[in-house]
């Protein structure tokens, strides 16, 4: 792998120069040490051809030569209209859906190796040219025996090592900015890296997205915000997977959509919506939301739907982690700057000597500047940054679990500031949150928690009988000794008490709906056996 690492390092230096981009970065106003490393570059020496293309396109061609994880770097860029010049984010929108393909006659071997029929036995009519390509994979339009029209998509060719030598490098540079830097340890970089690892490697199962786009399918049936396509599983495979053809218009064509007359306030808001619904209600989130994934159906313009397609990228938020977000959120937008201080530090994410009142005027500082004003007037590039500068000097450390989160949420930001720019942020996902806390303390709710609970009842008993069985088996040959035995009768008897303690809590809140006192009884009798046996 270091071969392979050492290989991939001098690839980038030649793509670097090939298309000028260390010219790019030294037209910024950098500090004076770092203007001063270009007269260190030995290619910087002699006279250089002048690119016939703009420095959008150079960089454009630049992250295409330089493989997928490239590639959805400048996808995510590509949504930050806010941070970047207007010329290159329009020469990175380019990177969403319109990656040069490759060989179609590759692609046609591809699928008939992994459907294991030719394509004339499984497609009446199948489209040579691909229908869009992408960093990862191209699509074909084609039409099934039966006559449903599908489209086709397929895994780009070769794509695991160069992607293994990207991370390896990323793992280089993560494990030697937390050797080095105190602050670059608060932001996990290794642990980062291994969650993209997995993510990215996941992608590269087709049959993980057909099962990904059927669940959020499913969690959406029959409702007017989401749409997804249907996946015909008789024809997936890891390599190739064939799922229903949609039509619909690119969320970033915002002419057509003005032509339809689609109600944009409406889109925005139903953006913002099928969001906090994927994260809190169903905790199953498509992450990879940049335009090229998006479109808006042409039904109904006055009461638009979304489509989603590349279900490839998902992420899912354990119920720890929906409820610390949900309250930050919730306080975020009460603008209770104090419980979002107490919040992270009871979470652990800032040490807990922290100074409450301190932390609270810090985040109260960076916050209070963006209420009430349009996403237009509102940069959350430099929100983020100012959050990170203030989160830094409290030692808060970045969680791992929650990158892909961040990541979707800057390509919401970023779709929402181009279809509605007056789009009151707070005012839409407020209410939704109010409505999720409310039900997260329903009756019904907590009664189906409880249930959920006394179901793993019969589990419990059986782990500790078979513990019981463990610790009073004889051991003739190897006796413990009288200490052991001694510790062992005291680790019972304290287990039997909790037992007792417990069963006794359960009979004094009187029946539980149906189940009666069953599981008090169970917990009694257990607890009264391990106090009085010998």
């Amino acid at each position: 792998m270091k071969l392979l690492a050492i290989r991939r390092l001098l690839r980038i230096q030649r793509v670097v120069i090939r298309y000028r981009l260390d010219d790019l970065l030294f037209a910024l106003p950098l500090p004076w040490f770092l203007r001063a490393v270009r007269y260190a570059l030995p290619w910087r020496w002699f006279p250089r051809k002048t690119l016939d293309l703009s420095r959008g396109a150079r960089l454009r061609l630049a992250l295409q030569d330089l493989g997928p994880i490239f590639i959805k770097f400048g996808q995510i860029l590509s949504t930050r209209r806010d941070l970047l010049p207007e010329d290159i984010a329009d020469e990175l929108m380019l990177l969403q859906d319109r990656v040069p393909p490759f060989d179609s006659q590759v692609a046609v071997k591809l699928i008939e190796e992994q459907l294991g029929q030719t394509i004339g036995e499984v497609f009446s009519r199948f489209d040579i040219e691909p229908l869009a390509s992408a960093s990862v994979a191209q699509v074909h339009a084609a039409q099934l025996k039966s006559g449903e029209e599908v489209v086709v998509k397929v895994i780009r060719p070769g794509l695991k090592p160069i992607i293994a030598q990207d991370l390896a490098w990323l793992f280089i540079l993560a494990r030697a900015a937390e050797k080095f830097s105190a602050d670059a340890r608060l932001l996990h970089p290794v642990d980062v890296v291994q969650d993209y690892e997995k993510t990215i490697f996941d992608e590269l199962d087709l049959l993980r997205e057909a099962a990904n786009a059927s669940q959020l399918k499913r969690n959406f049936d029959g409702s007017p915000l989401l749409y997804v396509p249907q996946v015909h599983w008789d024809w997936c495979r890891p390599k190739v997977l064939v799922m229903e053809r949609i039509y619909g218009i690119q969320v970033t064509d915002l002419a057509t959509l003005a032509d339809q007359r689609t109600d944009m306030k409406m889109l925005a808001e139903r953006g913002v919506e099928i969001f906090f619904t994927q994260v809190f209600r169903d905790s199953f989130f498509h992450a990879d939301m940049h335009p090229g994934n998006i479109f808006v159906s042409t039904v109904n313009p006055w009461s638009p739907q979304y489509i989603a397609i590349d279900c490839g990228i998902v992420g899912s938020l354990t119920p720890e982690d929906q409820d610390y977000l949900a309250r930050n959120l919730f306080a975020f937008f009460k603008r209770d700057y104090r419980r979002v201080a107490q919040l992270h530090i009871d979470s652990g994410w800032v040490p807990a000597e922290t100074k409450l009142n301190e932390f609270e005027a810090a985040i109260r500082t960076v916050c209070e500047p963006i209420f009430e004003k349009p996403l237009k007037d509102i940069s959350f590039g430099q929100v983020l940054m100012r959050l990170f500068q203030t989160a830094r000097r409290f030692n808060m450390e970045v969680q791992p679990q929650l990158v892909l989160l961040q990541k979707t949420l800057l390509n919401i930001e970023g779709l929402g500031r181009q279809l509605y720019p007056d789009l009151d942020l707070w005012n839409t996902a407020q209410p939704f949150l109010e409505r999720w806390m409310r039900e997260r303390v329903s009756p019904k709710t907590l009664l189906g928690n409880l249930h959920n609970q006394v179901e793993q009842l019969p589990h419990l008993a059986n782990m500790t009988r078979d513990l019981l069985e463990r610790m009073t088996q004889p051991h003739a040959a190897n006796p413990p000794p009288a200490w052991h035995r001694r510790s062992d009768d005291w680790f019972l008897r304290l287990l039997g008490a909790a037992h007792l303690a417990g069963g006794a809590i359960l009979l004094a809140g009187g029946p539980l709906n149906e189940l009666g006192h069953w599981p008090a009884g169970i917990m009694i009798a257990v607890g009264l056996y391990l106090i009085v046996r010998r």
